[in-house]
């Protein structure tokens, strides 16, 4: 059986009722019922939801612990140093009403917590010196910024949960002079090093060639003992044998003469056959001993 023709409209207009009344809030989100602009309910609990149609409306907010990336930001410590701070916040929504009328929306928000960070970094960490940037105590700067932005952002219906600095670094301009600076002080100290090294080498070198003089001069002068108790030992074995035999030595000497005088081939002597040189040599030319 089919419904009365004048029951569809009422049906589609009916449907079209709920389906403007009707809305669902996740879990991840908290909701606004505004009617002609104003806020006329919060919701902060999951589920379906109801409102009037037409002429109410639904804005949904993140309860979510949500991130703030903010830009860098050049700060002047105390002593004068500049450096770039790369900082970043977490933050939560926890009043939805006061956030609507304060910011309206989270680009909003985030804009007014960035211009509230860097003011606070600059303003904090501007009293501290570079060296105490750098060290463990900055994290308690961290929690003093942290605690005066919070105190900012209450009024927007915002908690900060953590303001953190992902890095902090000297300008560009800075960072080439101190690598320049440190390259230079690692050159001077290389200088250093090897001058340092090539005396270390001179002494060694001296001393070993005083020690080579030494050990030469030594071994000099006992081979000329040795050589000069040789030449005694000769000398007194010549003058017995000279003593004992008179004719054998003149015989010796003779024959060292005619060593000398006869060795190399190119030796030309000219001579008496009688003469005392050849006293030894019979007349066929051999050699006569005594």
């Amino acid at each position: 059986m089919k419904p009365p023709k004048f029951l569809i409209p009422v049906i589609i207009v009916l449907g079209v009722v709920l389906f403007q009344s009707a809305f669902i809030v996740q879990e991840i989100n908290q909701a606004i019922v505004l009617q002609f602009g104003n806020p006329k309910r919060i919701i902060t609990d999951a589920g379906l939801k109801f409102k009037l149609p037409f002429i109410q409306n639904v804005v949904y907010l993140d309860k979510r612990v949500l991130n703030l990336d903010n830009p860098p930001e050049e700060v002047i410590a105390a002593d004068q140093k500049r450096l770039i701070v790369d900082a970043f916040a977490r933050f939560q929504i926890i009043d939805p009403l006061k956030f609507y009328i304060t910011v309206g929306n989270e680009m909003v928000a985030r804009s007014r917590l960035s211009t509230i960070i860097n003011s606070r970094i600059r303003g904090v960490l501007g009293t501290q010196e570079l060296a105490t940037l750098l060290s463990k105590d900055r994290a308690k700067q961290m929690s003093i910024i942290q605690n005066d932005v919070n105190e900012e952002a209450k009024s927007f219906g915002i908690k900060i949960v953590d303001v953190r600095i992902k890095r902090a670094d000297l300008p560009q301009a800075n960072s080439d002079a101190i690598f320049k600076r440190m390259q230079t002080e690692r050159q001077r100290e290389a200088k250093e090093f090897r001058a340092e090294g090539a005396e270390i080498a001179a002494k060694i070198t001296s001393t070993a060639d005083k020690d080579v003089t030494v050990l030469l001069a030594n071994a000099n002068k006992q081979s000329q003992i040795l050589k000069g108790e040789g030449d005694g030992q000769r000398n007194k074995i010549f003058a017995d044998a000279f003593g004992k035999d008179p004719e054998f030595f003149s015989f010796y000497r003779a024959m060292q003469a005619y060593e000398t005088a006869l060795i190399g081939g190119e030796t030309s002597l000219v001579l008496s056959p009688d003469s005392e040189f050849f006293k030894f040599f019979g007349k066929t030319g051999n050699i006569k001993t005594p």
